[in-house]
């Protein structure tokens, strides 16, 4: 097999960006997925006029990695706003929309929050009084828990810190930590000593942005034109898929990687783009304390269930993005999002595309759960949610087991040994979800970063 300069284990979204960073640098890699496509989580299917991702639908505007590699591969045109932005949680089994003018469902302004019956009027009147309490000393971290309890009290981390901000991650609000997840929030609180007064600050900067703009794009053929882009850029003769690694060896510098079949392949510099428990498992032979360390990093399993019904089947008018579900209701699903309300062109004409969020770190068991099973609990909150009748025209269930990382409290501290250890191999490098960040475009940014680290090492010879 050839012997590339770096190699990449790893064809999720990390994996493709970190190649088409070397492949823009003249930098010869080799890129290996042990499936047989690309695109990792990203996946796009169209079944019966629906287009339907399987995994991740958006990007988020404020984190401009993703929407600036769409710029460079010609897909900048295509990107397409979230069409409606309303939010519902539900509470004591109805829907209650969160503050429209809101960030997380923290209200920017006092109208709509004060309307809003998502929260009770005490709830209420303890957020509003979010403005007087004290800010922490900064530097120490805090679960989404501890820091949306102290900041806005009980029953906001009941009805936001949990459903909402927690359920973004698949996780447990005592348990995730606010400097890795939200560190905006916290920027807030030590620059204005409120994070509502900051909000309302950023939001006077940018007054015709508040409650309009979207802070979501899209793309029209579904998340799937991105890989399939990247790909477009890449040389196939570099992508090897169906090809599963074995072992890796570290000799004097120079990294073996040993595949499944066999083969092997030799490079200076290796890249894992791979989830946090395979970069662990793959780099036990390597290195046993940052294996080690890397295993500490947690992941939850989620099952996405898409659902296409005839308009007339759904009573809700859908008029939103869609329902976050607090565990206190009882049911089944984490959330809901009403796909085709989101976005333009997702389900056939007189027909609605939704799509159910089921399992996470506090339901573990939901990913060994029969599909008929997962199907009808589904189905029975549809109904109650949404007044959803009859048999769903189309079904798809997508089983992301281990697929969400956990970025838990005192993550910082974990990251920086890792860093640490990564610093006495400066020829290895780690870059995928649950490492410097979750989300399309925390992979795309650092895995191009790592990727440049790579390239900008000086070569040694080869000997095989």
């Amino acid at each position: 097999m050839t012997s590339p300069f770096v190699a990449i284990v790893g064809g999720g979204i990390s994996g493709l960006a970190a190649a088409y960073e070397l492949q823009q640098r003249g930098v010869p890699f080799m890129l290996i997925e042990q499936s047989g496509t690309c695109g990792g989580v990203v996946r796009t299917e169209h079944v019966g006029g629906y287009t339907i991702d399987g995994g991740p639908d958006a990007l988020l505007i404020q984190k401009p990695a993703a929407i600036e590699l769409c710029r460079e591969l010609g897909l900048a045109d295509r990107l397409r706003p979230q069409l409606h932005r309303a939010t519902f949680v539900v509470r004591n089994g109805r829907l209650r929309e969160l503050p429209a003018a809101s960030v997380l469902g923290i209200p920017t302004r006092w109208l709509s929050f004060v309307t809003t019956r998502a929260f009770s009027w005490r709830g209420k009147l303890r957020m509003g009084a979010e403005l007087f309490v004290r800010r922490a000393v900064a530097g120490e971290d805090e679960s989404i828990a501890s820091f949306i309890g102290r900041r806005f009290g009980r029953e906001a981390v009941d009805y936001l810190a949990e459903p909402l901000l927690a359920g973004i991650h698949g996780g447990h609000p005592a348990q995730l930590s606010m400097h890795a997840a939200f560190p905006r929030l916290l920027e807030l609180e030590q620059r204005y000593g409120s994070v509502i007064a900051g909000l309302r600050a950023m939001a006077l900067r940018k007054p015709a942005a508040v409650g309009v703009a979207s802070p979501f794009v899209s793309l029209p053929d579904g998340m799937r034109e991105l890989t399939e882009a990247l790909l477009q850029r890449l040389p196939p003769a570099s992508i090897h898929t169906n090809a599963g690694v074995e072992a890796i060896d570290d000799r004097a510098g120079r990294f073996v990687v040993t595949l499944r079949d066999g083969s092997r392949m030799i490079a200076p510099r290796l890249l894992l783009a791979t989830p946090p428990a395979v970069t662990s498992r793959l780099l036990r032979p390597v290195d046993a304390d940052l294996s080690a360390l890397c295993g500490r990093i947690r992941s939850a399993s989620v099952v996405t269930v898409a659902l296409g019904y005839p308009r007339a089947a759904v009573a809700h008018p859908l008029n939103g993005a869609g329902i976050v579900v607090p565990r206190r209701e009882g049911l089944s699903l984490r959330a809901l999002s009403w796909v085709s309300s989101k976005w333009e062109g997702r389900a056939p004409a007189g027909h609605v595309l939704m799509r159910a969020y089921v399992g996470g770190i506090q339901d573990p068991e939901a990913i060994a759960r029969s599909d008929e099973d997962i199907l009808t609990a589904v189905r029975r909150d549809l109904a109650t949610l949404v007044g959803a009748s009859g048999e769903p025209e189309m079904t798809r269930l997508y089983r992301w087991r281990d697929a969400t990382p956990q970025l838990e409290v005192g993550h910082a501290g974990l990251m920086a040994q890792i860093e640490r250890r990564l610093a006495d191999r400066p020829g290895l490098g780690v870059a995928a979800s649950g490492f410097r960040g979750t989300g399309i475009a925390d992979c795309v940014s650092d895995a191009r970063r790592q990727a440049a680290r790579l390239a900008d090492q000086p070569a040694v010879a080869l000997s095989v």
